[in-house]
């Protein structure tokens, strides 16, 4: 004979595992934020930043963005182990110029 399945159990198993796949995200997010120096800045001059990134049909300035993103990993990668690195001990010591300075340049060229 089968067993039969109790689809309750693995309903809330999958549905247990989406919310910690969700917090992990926002907690990757949140690191990121930090990482790139981003929490310098207030929350609402974040909001409209990242706006104007999901916004934009720039698609050179979405390039370079996304340049200057991958760069960035690279750099991270070296210090300590790649996007993982993220919340390692060398997050403080990125300078927190490079993300602001670099994306107001590839929005206006």
């Amino acid at each position: 004979m089968r067993k039969v399945r109790d689809y309750d159990a693995e309903l809330k198993a999958l549905g247990d595992k989406a919310r910690a796949l969700k917090a992990k995200r926002v907690e990757q997010l949140g690191q990121l934020v930090t990482a790139t120096g981003a929490d310098a800045l207030d929350a609402e001059t974040l909001a409209g930043v990242l706006l104007d990134a999901i916004g934009s049909k720039d698609a050179s300035a979405k390039e370079a963005w996304r340049a200057k993103g991958a760069a960035f990993f690279q750099r991270r990668g070296r210090k300590g182990g790649g996007a993982a690195a993220i919340d390692g001990p060398g997050a403080a010591t990125e300078p927190s110029g490079d993300a602001a300075d670099g994306s107001g340049s590839a929005a206006n060229g």
